[in-house]
């Protein structure tokens, strides 16, 4: 870890800051936190959004989440994708507004248009349902009938992931599901060994393997991040709101 970087942000609570409320209202993490303290984008911050331009989305976020965060008790890495959308899209909010403007291809007439969102206005996807007091969900598959324990990844083990597929030999598909799949099942039928969970993966029916994907997709806490508008044609277009530079060009 870098505790050097991560205590820049914890070692700022009397500089301006707000509460922020997590999708996730803290289920999914030891401290139960259902908000957090989270500080304004500054110019020194302006300093880091410009020079991160050829950096990696991840990278970015990190930057950004180590200094903003003002809580000694939960770190970044360990925060769940739903609850970094919402406080990007609070200091997003707090530096130029909540209008957010998007460039989108008319599927008819394939000529590009604008469209203004509000993101005060994004909702918090429903559950249907809810985990247990440590954070996990307990669901049957459909194939084989076992009983399993899922757990959310965190934003730190989804990068660790992505820096495993990139350092794979040339040449070779890294093995990205099986190695996303041994990190979300923690139980196997009341069998938590990893041995288990490694035998149980490696022969998991593609049945089961989307079955799961789709589930926690489906009960993640999570913002909704999915928008349909109205093209110029009248033709209907889906979208999906990303975080990045992009997400912050007004400062481009």
């Amino acid at each position: 870890m870098e505790p050097n970087v991560i205590d820049a942000g914890t070692q700022n609570f009397n500089l301006p800051h707000d509460v922020v409320s997590l999708p996730s209202k803290g289920l999914f993490y030891k401290s139960k936190k259902k908000s957090i303290k989270v500080g304004y984008l500054t110019a020194n911050d302006e300093n880091t959004l410009i020079g991160s331009i050829n950096m990696g989305n991840d990278s970015i976020i990190m930057t950004l989440l180590r200094s903003k965060i003002y809580e000694h008790d939960l770190r970044p890495e360990e925060l769940i994708d739903g609850d970094i959308e919402a406080i990007l899209i609070y200091l997003r909010n707090t530096s130029f507004g909540p209008e957010y403007k998007v460039t989108l291809n008319d599927p008819q007439t394939g000529k590009s248009f604008e469209h203004t969102l509000i993101l005060d206005e994004l909702n918090i996807k429903r559950t249907e349902h809810q985990p247990d007091e440590n954070g996990l969900f307990t669901t049957t598959l459909p194939k084989t009938g076992a009983t399993v324990k899922l757990k959310l990844l965190s934003f730190g083990e989804n990068i660790e992931l992505g820096k495993m597929a990139d350092q794979y030999p040339t040449g070779r598909v890294a093995p990205t599901v099986t190695w996303r799949l041994m990190k979300q099942i923690v139980e196997v039928n009341g069998d938590s060994s990893k041995e288990k969970i490694a035998e149980f993966v490696n022969i998991l029916p593609i049945m089961d393997s989307k079955y799961i994907r789709q589930f926690i997709r489906d009960n993640a806490p999570s913002l909704d991040l999915t928008q349909t508008v109205k093209a110029p044609s009248g033709e209907m277009v889906n979208f999906d709101i990303t975080f990045g530079v992009e997400f912050f060009r007004p400062f481009f």
